[in-house]
């Protein structure tokens, strides 16, 4: 009989008297969210730890923390990734549940620990999207919604086209959202405006360079978490984040044609 137990065990068969644990069903959460963070050739060190300084910032921010308890599930996921080239990506903060602020702080710490990986490769925005979508597929969160978000400062120059990789996304049923840093070229947010972005409710903050790209991530996770509908985020009113000289609308524009367009 020792022996009869031994081999049940080994082939991961319960032992007689002995019940199987049933597996976990997934957790819910109201977002899966995927941060996809620019590690491209354009984007020094100094630059690149600005991008991680303005996301952890945003998560140790007590109006964040007050839009996720604000949810149904008063939970969502996250993870952040490195992207660069079409097959250059790199998860660089695993997928972690946030609830509460022992949580948010644990991410944000996160975020600040993790290394840069890349550096160079091109910019493949296409690249960056295909691999968010994978991230998603593997989470074990169960996610009402599910959501993109992709901040960079150039626009895609390699890899597929990225209104394909967009609208696959989209048709999978997940959001893409945008915050182009437009400190190199300065029309990038009518950019990711027609090209990028995408799904119901879709918008994008642009940011006029690293240094206000902590102020736009916190204004930016703020709506995204929400889930503000579209009508109502044309009305919010936000400071502007880009020099007035330049400004040409709303620092905040959601994407109505890409979601009459089922984009």
């Amino acid at each position: 009989m020792v022996g009869a137990v031994v081999v049940l065990a080994a082939i991961g068969m319960p032992a007689r008297g002995q019940t199987q644990t049933p597996p976990q069903p997934p957790t819910e959460v109201a977002i899966a969210l995927v941060l996809a963070v620019d590690a491209s050739g354009s984007v020094d060190n100094r630059r690149f730890e600005l991008q991680k300084q303005g996301y952890a910032a945003a998560f140790r921010n007590p109006q964040v923390l007050s839009s996720i308890r604000s949810l149904v599930t008063g939970s969502i996921a996250v993870t952040m990734m490195q992207w660069t080239g079409p097959r250059l990506h790199v998860q660089a903060v695993d997928w972690t549940l946030i609830k509460d602020l022992d949580s948010a702080n644990a991410f944000a710490g996160a975020i600040e620990a993790a290394p840069r990986q890349l550096f160079g490769g091109g910019t493949s925005i296409s690249g960056a999207i295909d691999y968010s979508r994978l991230l998603l597929a593997q989470s074990s969160f169960n996610a009402a919604r599910r959501v993109i978000d992709i901040s960079g400062d150039g626009a895609n120059n390699s890899g597929r086209s990225v209104t394909q990789a967009r609208d696959e996304a989209v048709h999978d049923g997940v959001g893409i959202n945008g915050l182009p840093i437009v400190a190199i070229e300065p029309d990038l947010d009518h950019y990711y405006y027609d090209n990028v972005i995408g799904g119901p409710g879709a918008f994008m903050i642009p940011a006029a360079n690293y240094d206000t790209f902590a102020d736009a991530i916190l204004k930016k996770l703020i709506t995204e978490i929400a889930g503000i509908a579209q009508d109502q985020a044309r009305s919010i009113a936000i400071d502007a984040i880009r020099p007035a000289a330049s400004q040409t609308g709303p620092t905040l524009r959601t994407s109505s044609a890409n979601a009459a367009k089922g984009r």
